[in-house]
């Protein structure tokens, strides 16, 4: 059990006086909307219950709501861009009111992003769902500077996923299972599926349109297309293409989607709008890989039969250009701006830069052993490859000068392949993080997830995937986005019940605020607590200081009588930030009451964790405590 304790003078401190905005039977609130200004910076801070059902209602543990900061510059009126806010929900206690400070070093405490000090909700976090060689997904959330991680869900399918496509709100994932015969549809916030549909033998490539209208999934063992409704999962069309396995591209106004037939030697062309094929156009021997590019008004297909590479029209079904290259080419993608084509040849272990302008292979680079798969940032391309353990980094800067060497740089993408699998997938294993010049690696055989930053030697860190071997990755972004100029918004759900406050924090300019907000206790939860332990501190003799020992009392009750005698009462005491952290087992003095003794050996904030094995009670759970413990020449005074 972990509850909150704030220790700044030798008084009591859990006097049971409401804090501002929170009057127990008061009228419910079912809007929030705050506003506060500092040099010149006004944010506005709104609150809305995210469920349009729920939308008269109070705020409950539970409720999924959607947040705002609308930041604006004060003498101009103009909403401030780019500005990466962070926003973090955190308990409020009556003594807060009572310290100037005290939302600067809540600040401090969270950007600190130590395990002891976590919020209640964090505006700021993303998960990361892994493609596994098994029939499961993985929900992760990194933690703590991607030195460990925490598995949020395990997703059961019916049989392995192959492909997966997911929303642009990334509300609904898709995954096709060609074992089972199915598209599975899971819902990312409670991560549980909420449909499966039989589609063809075995579904296999999967794409949702620009729109999100359509769902297209391919089957790998014959040269049938599907077109789902995407929110509902029922068939709109069916259609014959050609001889598989396939892949597909769409162009930008989702009126074409061009699939290529490997064993049919042909791409063909379907009309979205009237979903009707309009040709079956014969590209070369073997497409293995299809592209749109934005700035070419054209889809390009690459050819590992022939080694050719070949653009058609975005409107016409028509061949525009053809490229002849040496056979074996496999995908081929383009980079942001989409005027340079990566095209990569995992035979002969290179890699070609197609500038659509001249329709030219301008560069050309030597990799290491079998490059598959291309992915982006801002700054870079990343090559994995199925035969090495490096992952090729092309910077984009400078790209596509004809006849200059293709400049490239490395780093270790675990201890081996990272393409290396004997579950092979053409869903990506390489995918940016949100929010930074860093990409996140999928290694299988590691079982574990890789973060690199950009400009660094190697990779930061890594998190396990708990025995899984992660095949391919997507990102769940539940941090703050600028939705529209100077509006950041996310959706997050409450947690804990009672007077909270909404922590802000801009770095740029430095903008520091503490919103007050009330969350009501769902009456379901409020039955659970009733028949649950609760925990009481006691007084405290003293103001805590460096190296004197410090007494701290607890009492334990359920349903009204005193819990005595329990011998694995356990206090975990943790500075933040940094490592230091100390058990001590806590003494049954009568009446409920626990006692332990702790020596705080600097000064700084400590939090304390209270475990009880056998009463169902770890150090996990979301109660804690914390004590701000004063320097010893200079002593906090009665009644501060």
């Amino acid at each position: 059990m972990r509850f909150l304790l704030v220790i700044t003078s030798p008084l009591w401190l859990f006097a049971q006086e409401p804090v501002p905005d929170f009057k127990p039977g008061s009228k419910p609130i079912t809007t929030i909307r705050k506003v506060a200004e500092r040099d010149g910076i006004v944010v506005e801070f709104t609150m809305h219950q995210a469920d349009p059902a729920k939308v008269s209602q109070p705020f409950q543990q539970g409720d999924d709501v959607l947040f705002t900061f609308n930041i604006t510059d004060k003498a101009t009126g103009s909403p401030l861009s780019n500005a990466y806010p962070a926003g973090w929900l955190a308990r409020r206690n009556p003594e807060d009111i009572k310290d100037p400070d005290i939302c600067y070093k809540k600040v401090e405490t969270f950007v600190s992003g130590s395990l002891f000090s976590r919020s209640e909700l964090d505006l700021n976090v993303y998960y990361v769902v892994t493609l596994n060689q098994d029939s499961t997904l993985s929900v992760v959330d990194p933690l703590f500077g991607f030195g460990s991680s925490k598995l949020l869900a395990l997703v059961e399918l019916e049989s392995p996923g192959y492909d997966w496509a997911m929303d642009a709100n990334s509300e609904r994932l898709w995954v096709s299972m060609p074992d089972a015969g199915k598209i599975a549809a899971v819902e990312t916030r409670t991560w549980k599926v909420i449909a499966s549909v039989a589609v063809g033998k075995a579904p296999g490539r999967t794409a949702l349109q620009p729109d999100g209208h359509y769902l297209w999934v391919t089957d790998r063992n014959s040269g049938q297309v599907t077109a789902l409704v995407a929110e509902t999962l029922e068939t709109a069309a069916r259609l014959d293409t050609g001889a598989g396995p396939h892949d597909l591209a769409f162009n930008d106004d989702n009126s074409r989607v061009f699939i290529t037939n490997q064993g049919a030697d042909t791409t063909s062309v379907i009309d979205i709008r009237k979903l009707e094929k309009l040709a079956d156009l014969p590209t070369g021997k073997q497409p293995v890989s299809v592209a749109w590019s934005q700035k070419a008004g054209a889809v390009y297909v690459s050819h590992a039969g022939d080694g050719a590479v070949v653009s058609i029209d975005g409107a016409e079904p028509v061949i525009r250009n053809r490229l002849a290259l040496e056979p074996g080419l496999g995908q081929i993608s383009f980079a942001p701006g989409h005027r340079h084509g990566f095209i990569v040849n995992p035979d002969k272990n290179t890699i070609h830069i197609l500038d659509i302008v001249s329709n030219r292979i301008v560069q050309t680079g030597d990799m290491e052993s079998r490059p598959d798969q291309i992915s982006y940032t801002d700054n870079l391309a990343y090559v994995r490859q199925q035969g090495s353990e490096t992952v090729w980094m092309v910077p984009l800067e400078g790209l596509g000068k004809e006849g200059a060497p293709l400049s490239v740089i490395d780093f270790p993408g675990g201890q081996h392949p990272p393409g290396k699998t004997n579950f092979p997938t053409p869903a990506a294993g390489i995918v940016q993080a949100p929010g930074a010049s860093a990409v996140l690696v999928a290694n299988p055989l590691d079982q574990s997830i890789y973060f690199y930053m950009e400009g660094m030697a190697a990779p930061m860190g890594n998190f396990s995937n708990y025995g899984k071997q992660p095949r391919a990755l997507k990102v769940i972004d539940r941090s703050l986005r600028e939705k529209r100029p100077g509006a950041y918004q996310t959706v997050g759900t409450l947690r804990e019940w009672g007077p909270h406050d909404m922590v802000f924090f801009m770095d740029s300019p430095r903008t520091v605020f503490c919103f007050a907000v009330n969350i009501e206790e769902n009456p379901v939860e409020k039955a659970k607590r009733l028949a649950q332990v609760q925990i009481t501190p006691g007084r405290l003799s003293e103001t805590p200081v460096p190296g004197r020992p410090l007494t701290l009392s607890f009492q334990l009750k359920r349903l009204g009588q005193t819990l005595d005698g329990l011998e694995d009462v356990t206090i975990l005491y943790s500075l933040t930030p940094g490592i230091w952290h100390q058990r001590k087992s806590a003494t049954s003095r009568g009446n409920g009451v626990y006692t332990a003794e702790f020596t705080p050996p600097e000064p700084g904030i400590y939090y304390a964790y209270l475990a009880c094995p056998s009463l169902g009670i770890g150090f996990n759970n979301p109660h804690y405590a914390s004590m701000r413990v004063m320097p010893a020449e200079t002593p906090a005074k009665s009644g501060e």
